[in-house]
């Protein structure tokens, strides 16, 4: 018989077929009601894209180091790219390989958002769709305490429900983001209040009861619209995150009261459910030294290490987003005007399935030469936000990034493309600690002089002051270790006294 144990990437992992057929299978009703001090076995299943497997990475890394036990699952290749864990959390921090069934027009070999182009993730949405029945067999055979699930595994609370197993919706979207679309049965589709069109999502929506400016400009809810609302071949988004909300028994966020406290009030309120923060999760600083002492990362440091302090502008968009040619064009040119040196971590492509690939203007490359570098290929994010060189980051708004840019006093130029990230921008407009690149509201158009114009001002200029500020300022409740401890805590707390209600 095959070791269950691949250590081919460096990573504790367990194949899934050999898991279910080592575990003893247990009728979770015939546990003892745990007691203050048990030790947790929980599940975590995050959807099939970094900007959320990440997240649930940190959190299961957080909860493995007070002596939990955490089984985290995805697919083998998925499992094959995460960061490499410290060897500590090894014995309480298993990962789980899982494959991913085929399904017509899913590219073969595609196992994340990042392989695909935008138009194919529905594809992918399919094929983790399939994995329900393998999931409920894992959850079955292994009968943990909890199972931490995401939006599109919306099928998961009801599972584990009948397991009598405990579920907890984890979302890594910001509380503001989910008070903003709205309670449960608004999403799924029960409520005669849901939204139709997509100049529905551009107001505030009425069960906001204080004043906020906090909604989607029209460009960036009709880059989503057909997600908003599915197809014949795609269950809409909303349902996924209602019925993942509806199907809980408790909401996890990554946030904190320290940064949102009204709409972490609110949300309980929108969904009559209870609600846990978790903190911010930020990410531990990198230990250059070690772990990413690899020859990408040292030709880029003797780069950064040339130029002078906070004087570089990094610029990266996620690995979702794509700009147009149009966009790529004036961003190229608006950092062309700036005269700033730059690292530009671009994706040209999304993944092999991307025919329309994106290209640089004529002789950009050339004009910019010893100042910039674009890089195609993989980036380190962390270390090069942690460089003393780096004055700005020209960001899409993603929620990590922006914890990132905050725990490295980073200001922020803001360029929003796919998903909540441009309710994340309204959010950091309002508390001044981002500054959004000018755009057309209707089709989301911008020039190359107002990203000339927005980098000036976020990075050197006196008008930009307030922005650099307030990053500064944010640092402590981002990054503060205690702080991030306390939610932690405060979900444990929750998961030991809560799970008797399953498992008694």
């Amino acid at each position: 018989m095959p070791s269950p144990y691949d250590c081919s990437s460096n990573l504790y992992s367990i194949d899934l077929t050999l898991l279910l057929h080592f575990q003893p299978k247990m009728d979770s009703k015939s546990k003892s009601p745990m007691t203050k001090n048990d030790k947790l076995h929980i599940v975590m299943f995050p959807w099939l894209a970094f900007g959320h497997m990440i997240p649930f990475l940190e959190l299961s890394k957080l909860i493995a180091q007070k002596g939990h036990r955490v089984t985290f699952v995805s697919t083998p290749q998925n499992i094959d790219r995460l960061p490499k864990l410290p060897p500590n959390l090894s014995p309480r921090l298993t990962l789980v390989k899982i494959p991913l069934p085929h399904v017509e027009k899913l590219p073969e070999n595609a196992e994340a958002t990042v392989d695909l182009p935008y138009d194919k993730i529905k594809y992918l949405k399919m094929a983790y769709d399939q994995l329900e029945q393998p999931i409920t067999q894992l959850l079955h055979n292994a009968s943990p305490d909890w199972v931490i699930y995401d939006f599109a595994s919306y099928w998961v609370g009801p599972a584990a429900a009948k397991l009598g197993i405990s579920s907890a919706y984890f979302s890594i979207f910001i509380a503001t983001s989910l008070c903003f679309f709205g309670p449960s049965k608004v999403l799924m589709g029960m409520r005669g209040d849901s939204r139709t069109k997509p100049e529905d999502f551009t107001v505030q929506p009425k069960w906001v009861p204080f004043e906020s400016t906090v909604a989607f400009r029209l460009f960036e809810i009709n880059r989503i619209f057909d997600d908003v609302t599915g197809d014949d071949e795609n269950i809409p988004a909303t349902y996924r995150l209602g019925a993942a909300i509806d199907g809980c028994d408790v909401v996890a966020v990554r946030s904190s009261y320290e940064f949102e406290p009204e709409w972490l009030q609110l949300l309980p309120k929108i969904n009559q459910k209870p609600v846990i923060p978790v903190g911010l999760l930020p990410p531990m600083p990198p230990d250059h030294d070690s772990v990413d002492d690899t020859k990408e990362w040292r030709t880029i440091k003797e780069w950064l290490d040339k130029q002078p302090k906070r004087s570089v502008v990094y610029v990266a968009f996620g690995s979702e987003a794509k700009p147009s040619q149009d966009e790529l064009t004036e961003i190229a040119l608006g950092l062309e005007q700036t005269g700033f040196p730059f690292f530009w971590a671009l994706r040209k492509k999304q993944g092999l399935a991307d025919t329309e690939a994106v290209e640089l203007p004529d002789g950009f490359e050339e004009r910019t030469k010893g100042r910039g570098i674009v890089c195609t290929s993989w980036a380190p994010q962390l270390e090069i936000l942690s460089h003393d060189s780096v004055g700005g980051f020209f960001t899409h708004s993603g929620w990590s990034s922006v914890v990132e840019a905050i725990q490295f006093e980073k200001p922020l130029i803001l360029l929003s493309f796919l998903a909540d990230t441009g309710l994340i921008a309204r959010v950091l407009e309002e508390k001044k600690m981002g500054y959004v690149v000018p755009r057309d509201d209707r089709d989301g158009s911008f020039t190359s002089d107002s990203v000339a114009d927005s980098v000036r001002l976020v990075m050197v200029e006196e008008g930009g002051k307030i922005y650099r500020d307030k990053v500064r300022e944010a640092k402590g409740l981002f990054v503060d270790r205690d702080t991030q401890d306390k939610y932690v805590n405060g979900l444990l707390d929750y998961f030991k006294t809560h799970s008797q209600e399953h498992k008694a």
